[in-house]
């Protein structure tokens, strides 16, 4: 397991702005896609990055994962990759001295900065197989269990579900995922920029700028600062506004949704919202970090029943709703 580093709060808006300006020197644009994923790192969460085809969500995982002095591995997810493609499996090995024997071969989730590439290209039994390995950290083969290393990060970035041949992510994996980012297509300016980088005789080549230790010593001073009381129930009444069945919902909630948010993600949008805070040079959470992580962190975990879904309503106005109903 890799060791933590001490970080003063000074250090940790380095390191900050460090890992963002890295990453910004291969992807252009996408400012907020690149802080929303930087928050879940330094939570210690995983990240789902959704968006069509060539707008850059791998080549933002590849700059993340090379700004880092970490284990990096890539599953390609496609229709027939099997869970043991990903995890791993036994083999029979020759001992020898002779005779056989069974050897645990790992396979790429024994990484620490996994990309897990058109996440929902994959069959559902495949999709599962990441279900253990991102909320326990580890593995079950043929009856032994194993430890991923530490940290562990998967950002898996999924095509819209409307697209051929993709398979929606079960809602229990769905929430295993702290945040759903959207990737947007970029700006004209952004575009013009994007294609004189990709087409002249040099790229643009990402620095390593954080280790291990540094990425989980953010973590752990992460979790120190400070969330007020007030700011708490703020926060849990803003998770408890998705759900049709409390008191006095939002009316958008009580007729569009089936199932609100979990506790889960209260936990998430706490976590978040205190690196959010320490990145912006404060040691204690403001009702503003809550309110700016709270889409990403509650559109995947808001499912509508079938008159929202024929009204064309989406998660994010369930959770706009939420939010206008809530005053910290």
């Amino acid at each position: 397991m890799t060791a933590v580093r001490t970080l003063s709060p000074e250090e940790f808006r380095e390191a900050w702005g460090a890992a963002r300006d890295a990453v910004g020197q291969a992807v252009v644009g996408h400012a907020e896609v690149v802080e929303q994923v930087l928050v879940c790192l330094f939570a210690g969460g995983h990240c789902l990055l959704e968006g069509v085809p060539g707008i850059g969500k791998t080549l933002l995982v590849r700059s993340l994962a090379a700004s880092l002095d970490l284990p990096f591995s890539r599953i390609q997810f496609t229709p027939d990759l099997m869970p043991a493609d990903i995890v791993g499996t036994d083999l029979v090995v020759e001992r020898p001295g002779g005779g056989l024997d069974m050897e645990f071969r790992e396979g790429p989730i024994f990484g620490s900065v996994v990309l897990a590439d058109e996440i929902n290209r994959a069959t559902p039994k495949t999709q599962s197989a990441l279900l253990q390995a991102m909320e326990e950290q580890q593995v079950s083969v043929a009856r032994r269990t194993y430890d991923l290393p530490a940290p562990f990060f998967v950002l898996a970035t999924q095509n819209p579900l409307e697209m051929e041949g993709t398979y929606p992510l079960p809602e229990a994996q769905l929430d295993r995922f702290m945040m759903k980012v959207l990737v947007g297509s970029p700006e004209l300016a952004d575009l013009l920029r994007i294609v004189e980088r990709t087409t002249g005789e040099t790229s643009p080549q990402v620095p390593c700028v954080a280790d291990g230790p540094t990425v989980r010593g953010m973590q752990a001073l992460a979790r120190q600062v400070v969330i007020a009381p007030h700011l708490g129930e703020f926060l849990g009444r803003v998770v408890l506004a998705t759900h049709p069945g409390r008191d006095t919902p939002p009316e958008i909630v009580r007729r569009v949704v089936r199932f609100g948010a979990s506790p889960r993600a209260a936990r998430a949008l706490a976590l978040g919202a205190k690196v959010r805070a320490l990145a912006l040079g404060r040691a204690n959470v403001s009702e503003e970090d809550l309110r700016a992580l709270a889409p990403a962190v509650l559109r995947h975990r808001v499912l509508l029943n079938f008159e929202g879904e024929a009204e064309g309503i989406g998660p994010e106005d369930v959770v706009r709703a939420a939010l206008n109903s809530v005053r910290a």
